[in-house]
């Protein structure tokens, strides 16, 4: 397929292998959080993507990262060292390197996924029709002050309900949650890898209460339950708590038919000003 036809979200998160047998990608700077930093859930694209090379299984169901540090934009190796694996699901524990050393380990469970309905799930929040939310990248003034729009929004079609985004135009919450629909920009439908970027793509809670500061990922989780269907995602995200200069991050994706399709929960550090 001629490169210009490959969806840009394939692209960003594409993995070779070299002829000495190794693994590389070239993390694509458009894909930042602002400030040039790389977004933790396309990193974990990426490496989803490494995890399924060396896998006997097509999809990722679990991956757990720790970030070490923030790589840079460019050339960055993966290297894959297989563990247990059966007919079912097998495991891996994927490092992600670039010129400065190692910046994120990430264990990953990978295994055939369905489409089959739950026997019991959460009913998807109330939320109104995506014509009636906000368009994050088609309002700058969301971005914190002093950054430029995010190259992620640009990449990802967020659509803010309204009921969650009063902070945007002056009027915080008390309560750390935010919810928005998602699909990349493009039309690309969701798969698998790409509910490991959606489970990391929303501002953090705290811009909910009015603090804008950024909150790096620490550590972050995400299961994937379902094949998504064509069309937006709506994701939620909430914090049980934010003290002693950490927060939490729970989130929800539901895909078009209402099914819960991922989860995910993170440690990041509280907001802070860059």
């Amino acid at each position: 397929m001629p490169q210009t036809d490959v969806p840009a979200f394939d692209r960003a998160t594409a993995v070779t292998r070299t002829e000495a047998g190794g693994l590389v990608a070239e993390l694509d700077p458009g894909w930042d959080v602002g400030g040039g930093i790389l977004n933790g859930g396309y990193l974990l694209s990426v490496v989803g993507r490494a995890a399924l090379l060396e896998s006997p299984h097509p999809h990722p169901v679990a991956v757990s990262a720790s970030y070490l540090r923030a790589p840079a934009a460019g050339p960055a190796t993966l290297t894959v060292v297989p563990g247990p694996a059966g007919r079912t699901l097998a495991h891996s524990l994927v490092t992600l390197a670039d010129a400065d050393g190692p910046a994120l380990t990430v264990t990953v469970t990978t295994a055939t996924l369905g489409t089959a309905g739950p026997q019991w799930s959460e009913p998807t929040p109330d939320a109104p029709p995506v014509e009636e939310c906000v368009s994050v990248a088609e309002h700058r003034e969301l971005a914190p002050p002093g950054v430029q729009v995010p190259g992620l929004s640009l990449r990802v079609d967020t659509r803010l309900d309204p009921a969650t985004a009063g902070w945007a135009f002056g009027r915080p919450s008390s309560e750390p949650r935010l919810r928005a629909y998602m699909r990349f920009t493009d039309g690309r439908d969701p798969d698998p890898l790409a509910l490991l970027t959606f489970a990391d793509a929303l501002p953090p809670t705290s811009f909910a209460m009015g603090d804008l500061g950024w909150a790096p990922t620490v550590q972050l989780q995400v299961l994937v339950r379902a094949l998504p269907a064509p069309g937006w995602c709506l994701v939620e995200a909430r914090s049980s708590e934010i003290a002693g200069g950490w927060v939490d991050e729970d989130y929800r994706i539901w895909d078009s038919t209402g099914r819960l399709v991922a989860q995910s929960r993170q440690l990041a550090r509280s907001p802070r000003r860059r």
